[in-house]
């Protein structure tokens, strides 16, 4: 056999082997992380320097937890601290860790027909929006973004409910959507707003209120109580966001020209 017939056979031989090597990462995130579109930067980086796949299930963070819970993914990216400190309590996660944060904004109509603007705090201005019986568009999906606006009404004593609360069960993106074709108000996180900016004429009713304050942590599954889970990849990942090299990507992710979120794991680069 000549020495291109050897070569040929050689490659025949390593390429199906490199294909099997590549592992797959299963991540459950929230509908606001993937429709940033930050995990299309993030991801294709950890896959080049761990010959890795990183399969992603955008849903809701109780949806997202779920998975968690029951062994169907390998590792959670999520935005409701109460609830994820309850999924580590209860042995189904481990190694939580601070990724990164932005911020909630009640955004609504150029006009602002309840006065939103003129009010303080989130609250207050679902409050208002109760009050004057303005249209709002709920989640409604016991997603991070649906458990801090329940919290917020809570905080007025107020279990929206009515015509002019439409709770629809969906993503973030199809929350800002019917927001505008009803010219509604929303609660959304800032990064999913900047991402449909150019598709939305609704503007930022309210915001800078502590109380919406946005944290993103990253939450490994358990191995103990799904033996089958790739932790060892999962940690990889966590490593990875985390560093230097991710939290700069985290940091320097833009768009139209805006920040959308901050590095939580290091602040200060």
């Amino acid at each position: 056999m000549n020495s291109l017939k050897i070569t040929l056979v050689s490659l025949l031989l390593v390429l199906p082997l490199a294909g099997q090597a590549q592992e797959r990462l299963r991540m459950a995130t929230t509908t606001s992380t993937e429709n940033s579109g930050l995990l299309a930067e993030l991801n294709p980086v950890f896959e080049a320097q761990y010959d890795a796949v990183v399969d992603v299930i955008a849903v809701g963070t109780g949806k997202a937890l779920k998975l968690g819970e029951n062994g169907d993914v390998d590792i959670v990216f999520v935005h409701a601290p109460q609830a994820e400190q309850k999924f580590v309590e209860a042995g189904y996660g481990v190694d939580r860790t601070a990724v990164m944060h932005n911020d909630f904004v009640i955004i609504g109509p150029a006009e602002d027909p309840a006065g939103v603007k003129q009010t303080d705090t989130a609250a207050e201005a679902l409050a208002t929006i109760r009050e004057t019986r303005a249209t709002f568009v709920s989640r409604g999906d016991d997603s991070g973004t649906h458990k801090k606006e329940m919290q917020l009404w809570d905080k007025v004593g107020i279990e929206p409910a009515g015509d002019w609360y439409l709770a629809i069960g969906q993503g973030m993106g199809a929350v800002l959507q019917v927001a505008e074709d009803r010219q509604a108000y929303a609660l959304t996180d800032r990064g999913t707003y900047i991402a449909y900016k150019d598709k939305i004429e609704l503007e930022i009713a309210s915001e800078g209120d502590k109380a919406l304050y946005n944290p993103y942590h990253i939450i490994a599954v358990n191995p103990v109580k799904h033996s089958h889970v790739k932790y060892d990849l999962a940690t990889d990942y966590i490593d990875f966001v985390t560093s230097e090299e991710g939290q700069r990507i985290i940091k320097d992710y833009r768009m139209q020209g805006q920040q959308l979120f901050y590095p939580d794991a290091m602040p200060g680069i």
